[in-house]
């Protein structure tokens, strides 16, 4: 296994060369917005590319321009730069991070949120002299501020100063103040290719086999972190395991699927447990969303997936499958807020699933 570098030291994008330009077009412009919301799903590279825009900015503007000395034609950065080693050591002084900090030292546990605390450190960055001229400001993710700490940073954005740029990472941009959207240019990301989330799964894990890869690949649904994590905890295994149980349907292997959820719902399986619980209901979305499409073609994750869905999609209408899917949601957000019995939660979310599916 490859060590996956943090963003602020991973000098390689890939799949965002549109979003890159759009960047670079507006810095060669001369008329670049002072603030930039780049959004989409977790982990499909949003802060990498932010950190790539801060070093390109802190830089002044990269390495060189492009042929015959024009202006920049890239936002690449070499990793022998000074730029970039103060970055990835977290030592330069132009540049403030804005992120959850610690709640436990010793557990090494994030807070749960942004707290105006942590946005006044912006503060202390504008009132010092820039060495490069450019000083930036990285938030990731803006969407886990709080109402104080949203407003701390409304108001810099309403009066920000020369040569300041301010980065916010967001995965969810409903969370934030439309206040907050309406000063930010967006730069929205798409997800990737499952050919460029293979392609890095090869190089991060290349232990993994061909066809694991091409599963963890459609699992992840364009985001490398997700399929990363899910390389990581196991998850391939246990999707597995889920649809051995489902292939069952209409009539559950009950010795198994009690085996299976006294092994999950352990309190030493926590990440078992997060797993399995964000599969199931990720796959009955799946099994929506494939209901809802007509044809119901779908791209199966392992042989005979796609069999299963048209079986139970054939024993109850979609609206079913819809009110399970957000009755399951529920029952396992429910499980986690209140500390109910994991292990009758997954019990009964399987049961209500073969219910459904004895039509």
């Amino acid at each position: 296994m490859t060590d996956i570098p943090h963003p602020r030291a991973n000098p390689h994008l890939v799949g965002h060369q549109a979003a890159e330009r759009v960047f670079l077009d507006a810095w060669n412009s001369g008329r670049m917005a002072h603030a930039w919301l780049l959004t989409g799903p977790k982990g499909i590279g949003k802060a990498t590319l932010a950190y790539r825009i801060a070093r390109f900015a802190l830089a002044g503007g990269g390495e060189g321009g492009g042929l015959f000395g024009g202006p920049p034609d890239s936002l690449e950065i070499s990793a022998d730069h000074p730029v970039f080693h103060q970055m990835a050591s977290q030592a330069h002084r132009d540049l403030k991070v804005i992120e959850r900090g610690v709640a436990d030292e010793k557990k090494g546990k994030l807070k749960s949120e942004i707290v105006v605390d942590d946005v006044r450190k912006i503060g202390d960055l504008f009132h010092q002299t820039a060495d490069a001229g450019w000083r930036v400001v990285l938030i990731d993710a803006a969407d886990e501020m709080n109402r104080n700490a949203a407003n701390a940073v409304l108001k810099v954005l309403e009066e920000p100063p020369r040569q300041a740029l301010i980065l916010l990472v967001c995965h969810s941009p409903g969370r934030l103040l439309p206040t907050i959207r309406s000063r930010c240019r967006k730069l929205a990301l798409n997800p990737l290719s499952e050919q460029h989330v293979s392609q890095l799964l090869s190089h991060y894990r290349p232990e993994l086999t061909d066809s694991e890869i091409a599963a963890l690949a459609r699992l992840g649904e364009g985001s490398l972190g997700k399929a990363l994590g899910l390389a990581a905890e196991g998850g391939l295994e246990l999707y597995q395991e889920l649809m051995g149980l489902l292939v069952a349907l209409p009539r559950l292997d009950v010795p198994a699927l009690h085996a299976f959820a006294d092994r999950t719902s352990r309190p030493e399986a926590e990440a078992a447990w997060r797993t399995v619980t964000e599969l199931l209901v990720w796959w009955l979305a799946r099994l929506v969303q494939v209901g809802g499409r007509e044809g119901r073609g779908m791209a199966e994750v392992v042989p005979g997936e796609g069999q299963v869905m048209a079986r139970l999609l054939a024993a109850a209408g979609l609206e079913r499958w819809l009110e399970l899917w957000e009755k399951v949601s529920a029952l396992f957000g429910r499980t986690d807020a209140v500390n109910l019995d994991r292990k009758q939660a997954i019990l009964t979310a399987f049961l209500a699933i073969e219910r459904l599916a004895k039509g």
